[in-house]
């Protein structure tokens, strides 16, 4: 009797670490929202290549916590709220998932509304100031969602005292003080164009050429660029994100190129934009906030964009990488917690992390759930295309290397 009972238990106790080990095999399924078919499709491929990335990563591993990963993706198409809410909806109804992360979904980030509602984690490298004005209402309630990128304040004040201090260098002459700006009538398009105009009508620069096209595909830039040509700007601004729409902007401007310095927003970041321009691109500038810091002087970034390029054979613009590290950061806060329903305390986890990422160290401001913004955090950093390379020309503390007079441009 002794022996069976011993049996018995012994059978049981073996049951009950194998349905623990059952539990911590199950898959949790990471939702990513992604624009997979129209313009800004290249964006989303890249998002799905990040977060694929990190999952091959964590499962080889053994998972974390526990659990192994599964990806669940949702287009959203043109960014309209009708297909944003629409693939919100289905990532929220799919049994399993348990985390949503995106580049950018909504321009106008509501979508942080519906993640509350639901109480699902959320991160998001979307327009910061749309992201910061929803959750600085209630910081509290928004405790599910996260912005890896910092402050946008550094689109709408920092290009003034960059191209000043080309100036000062002798690299172009500005000394006219005109600038031509052209915007897409998006909330980030219109958001950082507002802000220029402010900050170069604060420094004594007269605002020649002050245009907004649609929100979509740009089909011919000419009757905006025969203003440009009419007068004569010192710095030409383009804001129109889609890569396709900024590629054709510079191929029509170099078929009559002004005395201009060409800063164009974003779209130059993305690969796309180099494969359609080429060689013609040498000389646009750029910024990024959450951009990757490919440089020596910032391992971790150097690091994972050369494991990028040999995993996928390509470029990571700022989203294949940021996309991989958003993934790890989530892992990171599930080790913490070790349960991933319980989505209040990976939210919390999540705000209260520090990370050092391809972009930078990543911190979130309380008020605003926004990364904090910053040399010493994320900084803004300035861009020149050089025969299809891209080089860092600031901050000074990560420059790859110095700006070059543009091609279709005349030295001081």
């Amino acid at each position: 009797m002794l022996k069976k009972l011993s049996t018995r238990i012994g059978a049981a106790s073996a049951a009950l670490i194998l349905g623990a080990g059952l539990v911590q095999a199950e898959v949790v399924k990471i939702g990513v929202l992604a624009p997979l078919t129209g313009a800004t499709a290249s964006d989303g491929e890249e998002f799905l290549r990040g977060v694929q990335w990190a999952v091959e990563e964590a499962n080889a591993k053994g998972g974390v916590a526990g659990y192994t990963f599964e990806v669940e993706v949702a287009d959203v198409k043109d960014h309209s709220a009708a297909n944003v809410s629409s693939a919100v909806e289905r990532l929220l109804g799919t049994d399993g998932v348990e985390v949503i992360l995106t580049g950018y979904a909504s321009l106008s980030m509501f979508e942080v509304d519906l993640m509350a509602e639901a109480n699902m984690p959320y991160m998001a490298a979307g327009p910061s100031p749309a992201f910061a004005a929803i959750v600085s209402q209630d910081p509290d309630y928004y405790n599910c969602c996260w912005s890896y990128t910092a402050d946008f304040k550094g689109y709408e004040t920092d290009v003034l005292p960059m191209v000043e201090s080309l100036e000062a260098a002798g690299k172009v002459d500005l000394s006219g003080k005109k600038i031509a700006m052209i915007s897409s009538d998006n909330p980030y398009s219109k958001t950082i164009s507002e802000g220029m105009k402010a900050s170069f009508a604060a420094g004594g620069w007269d605002i020649v050429v002050d245009e907004m096209v649609p929100f979509g595909e740009v089909s011919d830039w000419k009757v905006i660029l025969a203003k440009v040509a009419e007068t004569q700007p010192d710095l030409v601004v383009n804001t129109d994100y889609i890569p396709g729409n900024s590629a054709l902007f510079l191929k029509q401007f170099l078929e009559a190129p002004t005395n201009s310095l060409v800063f164009l927003q974003y779209a130059p970041s993305v690969p796309e934009f180099v494969d359609l321009t080429g060689a013609q691109s040498t000389g646009v500038l750029y910024n990024l906030i959450g951009g990757p810091l490919d440089t020596d002087k910032w391992p971790r970034g150097q690091e994972l964009m050369q494991a990028y390029r040999d995993k996928f054979d390509m470029e990571s613009g700022a989203y294949g990488v940021g996309l991989y590290e958003m993934a790890n950061m989530y892992f990171k806060a599930l080790e913490e917690v070790g349960d991933p329903t319980d989505h209040d305390a990976i939210g919390k986890a999540i705000g209260a992390s520090t990370a050092e990422t391809v972009a930078g160290v990543v911190e979130f401001t309380p008020e605003t759930h926004v990364a904090k913004a910053g040399n010493d955090y994320m900084p803004v950093t300035f861009w020149q295309l050089r025969d299809g390379a891209r080089i860092m020309v600031g901050p000074e503390k990560y420059a790859t290397g110095a700006f070059q007079t543009p091609p279709w441009m005349s030295a001081k």
